[in-house]
Parts: structure tokens; C-alpha cells; sequence
């Protein structure tokens, strides 16, 4: 999978975020726990020092690169694979006269858990998957490289343009813990519900536009034999990605900003929880969802749906690559943007779409000029789009796919991401608390579709699981404003 992340009411503008970006629109929060293992030298320091380049900076190497020093980069290998990374580690070993040490694992946690301990960290990793580092806890030891050397230097594609001037704002917001940038999500992901084009046109069904129509065209769907849904019960959190992209739809985004917050009564006092949380209660009342769902990993519900077992899936733009061996020829594959309610703060066409697939380059590296580098060759356009080609996913390149012959479900993406213009929304709450999202809300979720749990009651065991971890010293605290 890819990972899985700031705004008025209005949702998320282009022109609003430039502005934004410039402001640092994110505040850290530590806790008095963190604070005080930092007077003691305990916990770690939480200042990112920006070591001073290994080389000779030039107008080629901005970032002072020693040419053949020693690189190591860790890749994350889910659904965007990665071949990618190996390719813009060619350009680099090209360059700079060495051979990049390149690991693609789906276990980047505990592989590099015990290095970070020891020292002795790669020098560049994509920190995503499931078993994913804590970035938050990394970032408050000051564990991460300042990114802001990268920022300012020189892009590859024009040496007038600096990289913050050549990828999107949301990217620059999105990285960023307190007021210092240590974490560059390249991909740029598309979220919603996903489906067959050529399954809907060959039935006569109409992409849904409410959530009251996509009630009524499920009972339809299940009247010819075939699953209205499916999602990875295995990993309910996947069901999020729509779920609570919906909540902040319905609610608008000053209710989801108290979420991301982990504000008293976020979750308990927000009409937009109650109506979202009640649809899914009223879907797995309906049986709407595929016999068995609850079992299926996200690769086992994927191949259900693109064999035809279930006609919607929730999903990132991942998962076209993802799925591509099952996925006929055919298929059409779409995404559509959220849903319509009944008193929506947010127009109808917002979507979720946010930076995705963190980067991070650790501070205590022995190469951590040359992990920056690595981002620069993959921010340059050439890379980006053979990004786009080998994985179908944007990236955080801004306009870089302009001009490119798209696959269907990329296409789509774009389609509705540039239908959506400024009705764009992102969630910290995946990002700043997982273990809280993936693992506690994401049992209540599975229990909800399941039909084991009715909504009150998940929105009442939601909240407490909320209240906990905000009265958790140990957990470090962050807050959004806008």
C-alpha cells in the first residue's frame, strides 16, 4: 500500500496553501514527558541539525555531494514497488561514481528500529507499509535530517527554481513537525471510491453522487448476485481513507481539524460523524458488503473486486499498480470523488487528495547530503514521470505529468483532482496517530461493518479511544490550526 495527511471550511486551495506553506500552518505540541527527557539529555535532542555538506557545493551539486562516498537508501516495497528508486539511484551512482546500496523490504520498522538504536541508520528511506518507523517519535529525538537544505537548493530541471518552488504546496504543509520540514511525501494520492468503469456502463449504473444514491444503487447491484462492496477486513483502516474523508466532507473541516486535535468531544459533537458512521451502519445492515470481507487482506479484497466479485472499493491511487496482475484488460479501472450528504459544509466534488509516501533522510547518517541528492534527482521532472509510468501515481511534482498518454486509473485520478480544483481536503490524525487510527478506531471500524456494532456505539468507543491518547504524556502531541 502507499501511506498513508490543511484548511477552512472551504477545503483546501491551491492559492490558499502557497500562503500557508509560507506560514508554517502546523504547531508542535510536545508533552511535558518529552519535554523533560530533553532537559536531560534522555530523550534525545529535538534540534535537526543540518550537517554541512560532505563536498564542494557547485551549481550542479548544490547540496555538496562527496562523489564516491558510500549511499545507502531503504525502500519501501508495496504497491508501488521499487524499480522507481532504483532508477533514480542510477542517475546518482552515475554522478557521484558509487554503487547505492539499495534494500526494498515490506519490513521497514523492524529492520531499521535496531539501527536508529545503534546509530548506524541508512541514508535515505521510504518510510511507509504497515510496519512503517514512528515518524513523530524520530522527529521530536531529533532523528530526521531539516529537509530545508533541500528546499532552497537548486532544482535539476531549472537551476532558477528551487525544489519548494517546483512541487506542490500541500507537500511543504504536509511534511512538516512543528515548524521544521523533515519529511518529503513524494507520491501525490488520490483517495475514494474506486470501480470498474466498463462494469458500471455495461449494468446502466450511474456513480453514485449522494449517499442516499449509493444506497439505492447498491440494492440494485445486489439484485443481479454481485457485492455492492468490499474492502481488507484484514486491515479495516483502508475503509478510512473514505470514511473519515467523508466526516470531514459532511462536517467540514473546523469539526475535523478538533479530530486531527484530539479536542474533547471531536468525535461526539460532529453532525457529519453521526451521518457517515450511520450510512456504513445502514451498508452492513443491507448486507451490502461482500460475504467474507472481514477475513481479506488488501491484496485478497483487491482481487475480488477486479474479478468482478464487488463492484466499489475503498482506495488509494496505489492501487492500480497494486492491482494490475488481476485487473483485465478492460476494466476501466475510475475513482470517483466523495459523496453528497444532506447539510454538507464542503461542495459537491471534494475530494481527498494528499502528499503521500514519506521520505526521510536521518540525521545521524553517514550520508545524509547524498539521501538529500537521492530527493532531488527524484523531484526533477524526468524521474517524476517515470514515476507516474512505472507506478501510475502522481507525484508531488507540480504539472509533471502534462502532456503524458495516462493508464486508465491514473487518468482518472487526474481527471477528478483537477475537477476538484480547490475542494481538495487532508487529514493529519492517520499520520500524527496510527497506532490510534489503524489499530483502536480500526477495530471499532471492522466490528461497525461487520453489522457487530452500531454506530452510536462506535462513535462513543471512538471518542474515549481519542480521549485516551490525548491524556497520554508519553505520546507527542502535534496541532493544526488551519
Amino acid at each position: 500500500m502507499g501511506s498513508t495527511s490543511a484548511h477552512s471550511s472551504e477545503g483546501l486551495g491551491r492559492r490558499d496553501l502557497i500562503k500557508r506553506s509560507a506560514a508554517l500552518g502546523l504547531i508542535a505540541v510536545p508533552t511535558m514527558s518529552f519535554l523533560s527527557a530533553c532537559a536531560t539529555g534522555g530523550g534525545g535532542s529535538s534540534t535537526k541539525e543540518t550537517k554541512a555538506p560532505a563536498g564542494k557545493t557547485s551549481a550542479t551539486n548544490p547540496l555538496g555531494v562527496k562523489k564516491g562516498a558510500p549511499m545507502e537508501a531503504f525502500i519501501f516495497k508495496g504497491g508501488l514497488g521499487d524499480q522507481y528508486a532504483k532508477d533514480a539511484e542510477a542517475v546518482y551512482n552515475s554522478t557521484y561514481g558509487t554503487t547505492v546500496k539499495h534494500t526494498g523490504t515490506q519490513a521497514v520498522g523492524p529492520k531499521l528500529t535496531p539501527r536508529f538504536a545503534g546509530g548506524n541508520p541508512p541514508d535515505i528511506i521510504d518510510n511507509s507499509g504497515a510496519d512503517h518507523l514512528d515518524m513523530n517519535k524520530l522527529s521530536s529525538q531529533g532523528q530526521l535530517q531539516d529537509l530545508q537544505t533541500l528546499l532552497d537548493a537548486a532544482s535539476m530541471d531549472d537551476a532558477a527554481k528551487k525544489i519548494k518552488d517546483t512541487i506542490h504546496p500541500s507537500t511543504l504543509e504536509k511534511g512538516l513537525h512543528g515548524k521544521t520540514f523533515d519529511v518529503l511525501y513524494y507520491a501525490f494520492t488520490v483517495y475514494g471510491t474506486w470501480y470498474s468503469q466498463k462494469l458500471l456502463q455495461d449494468k446502466g449504473w450511474t456513480y453514485p453522487k449522494t449517499l442516499d444514491e449509493m444506497v439505492k444503487t447498491c440494492t440494485e447491484i445486489k439484485k443481479t448476485g454481485v457485492a455492492p462492496w468490499t474492502y481488507a477486513g484484514k486491515y479495516p483502516y483502508y475503509v478510512h481513507f473514505n470514511l473519515f474523508a467523508q466526516i470531514a466532507k459532511l462536517g467540514g473541516m473546523d469539526k475535523w481539524i478538533a479530530i486531527d486535535n484530539l479536542e474533547p468531544k471531536a468525535w461526539t459533537d460532529n453532525d457529519g460523524v453521526r451521518e457517515v458512521v450511520e450510512h456504513y451502519e445502514e451498508l452492513a445492515a443491507k448486507k451490502f458488503f461482500l460475504a467474507g470481507s472481514q477475513g481479506l487482506t488488501h491484496i485478497q479484497s483487491q482481487t475480488a473486486w477486479t474479478k468482478g466479485k464487488a463492484v466499489f472499493i475503498p482506495n488509494g491511487s496505489w492501487v492500480e499498480n497494486e492491482a494490475a496482475a488481476t485487473t483485465p484488460k478492460d476494466f476501466g479501472m475510475a475513482v470517483g470523488a466523495l459523496f453528497d450528504g444532506h447539510a454538507d459544509k464542503l461542495p459537491h466534488g471534494t475530494l481527498r487528495a494528499e502528499p503521500s509516501e514519506p521520505f526521510i533522510v536521518p540525521s545521524k547518517g553517514k550520508n545524509p547530503a547524498g539521501g538529500m541528492e537521492m530527493l532531488r534527482i527524484m523531484l526533477s521532472k524526468k524521474q517524476a514521470q517515470n514515476f507516474a509510468t512505472k507506478v501510475k501515481s502522481l507525484t508531488c511534482v507540480l504539472d509533471a505529468t502534462e502532456g503524458m498518454t495516462l493508464s486508465p486509473g491514473l487518468a482518472s485520478a487526474d481527471s477528478v483532482f483537477k475537477a476538484a480544483g480547490d475542494k481538495l481536503i487532508s487529514l493529519q490524525l492517520q499520520e500524527w496517530y496510527p497506532s490510534l487510527t489503524d489499530e483502536k478506531i480500526g477495530g471499532l471500524t471492522g466490528q461497525l461493518l461487520t453489522g457487530d456494532m452500531k454506530a452510536a456505539e462506535w462513535i462513543k468507543k471512538t471518542q474515549a479511544e481519542a480521549d485516551k491518547v490525548a491524556k497520554d504524556s508519553s505520546v507527542t502531541k502535534f496541532k493544526r490550526t488551519v
